[in-house]
């Protein structure tokens, strides 16, 4: 991966003009994805049921245009006063709206021609969200790449955008040519760029979460979670349904997992009442990564997703990781 291309394959543009001050899916009512399109060529549906309809025609709007590798146009929806992009996998921060611009402008009239770059999974609102997409073969080196983009606006314009991804997917090799050595990473991650303006509900439900999973309380973490519920975590290709067996597995894998226990905290939330998520802090061999939460009308979790690089642990530890999701 090069490291301009790393911009390119996080930095969501946001759809051209967004009404400033958007406000917050807090309704509770079905999250209707309104009228999106798909990048051409690709088939894959949107999974817009935790998105307002201004975000999912922001980024489905978003990912035509950078699929069409129009740099000039993908500029425009950056905030020419406070733009800042980050990888949170390579370490690579791009500060400014001037540095994304010359980045997008080098390297994506080098993509392949028959390359794309479509969204598979949108949540939140155009004050905050997450969206999780897929670069193909090619963008952003030699290996696809499935990430989830945290993003912040505003006035209308991306104001804070942050990719999470695992590593392993994407290939140790291929990564760790690119990737910043650990003391060279960013220690501002620019959260306070952009302030805590993702929905009560969320917020609340990641806090909860984050103090439970802190303390190792896997029932007290469970509770948060709907009746049918799932857990899921990219990094370690686990799912596991259910709170009752969602509990049993954070408490008999809390010593191994790298979102529990002492030293782990929230960094930064975003998203409306239906679905959004965190990002969090950790004081072991995994410093940071992403939980994403679909909620109900209740504000329970019906669906975690965990993303982290899995280069940072060895082969035995995401084995252990599988071996305690065994049930009895």
């Amino acid at each position: 991966m090069l490291r301009g291309v790393a911009v390119g394959g996080g930095a969501v543009a946001a759809a051209a003009l967004l009404p400033a001050g958007a406000a917050h899916a807090d309704d509770r009512g079905p999250a209707g994805g309104g009228t999106v399109r798909q990048v051409p060529g690709v088939h894959t549906v949107i999974d817009t049921s935790h998105a307002t309809d201004e975000a999912a025609r922001i980024f489905s709007a978003y990912f035509r245009t950078k699929s069409a590798k129009d740099y000039e146009g993908i500029s425009t929806f950056f905030s020419k006063q406070n733009a800042n992009y980050l990888d949170a996998i390579l370490g690579w921060p791009f500060y400014g709206w001037q540095a994304i611009h010359d980045l997008f402008a080098q390297y994506m009239p080098r993509w392949p021609k028959d390359g794309t770059s479509s969204p598979v999974r949108i949540l939140g609102d155009a004050t905050s969200a997450v969206v999780f997409f897929t670069n193909t073969t090619g963008l952003f080196g030699p290996s696809e790449m499935r990430a989830a983009g945290v993003v912040n606006f505003q006035r209308g314009k991306i104001a804070r955008w942050v990719d999470y991804w695992d590593g392993r997917h994407f290939g140790t090799d291929n990564l760790d040519a690119e990737r910043l050595p650990a003391d060279q990473f960013p220690t501002d991650w620019m959260e306070s760029t952009v302030g805590e303006t993702a929905s009560p509900v969320i917020r609340k439900v990641s806090e909860q979460l984050s103090a439970a999973l802190q303390a190792g309380e896997g029932e007290r973490a469970a509770a948060l979670f709907a009746s049918d519920a799932v857990f899921e975590d990219m990094t370690a290709h686990l799912q596991i349904l259910g709170p009752r067996s969602i509990g049993a597995y954070l408490t008999t894998a809390s010593d191994v997992l790298p979102y529990t226990g002492k030293g782990t905290r929230v960094r930064h939330v975003v998203g409306s009442a239906r679905g959004g998520g965190y990002e969090w802090a950790a004081a072991g061999p995994v410093p940071r990564g992403l939980h994403t939460l679909e909620l109900d009308a209740q504000g329970r979790i019906t669906r975690l997703t965990a993303v982290w690089d899995g280069t940072l642990v060895d082969d035995e530890t995401l084995m252990t990781m599988a071996r305690r999701a065994i049930e009895h």
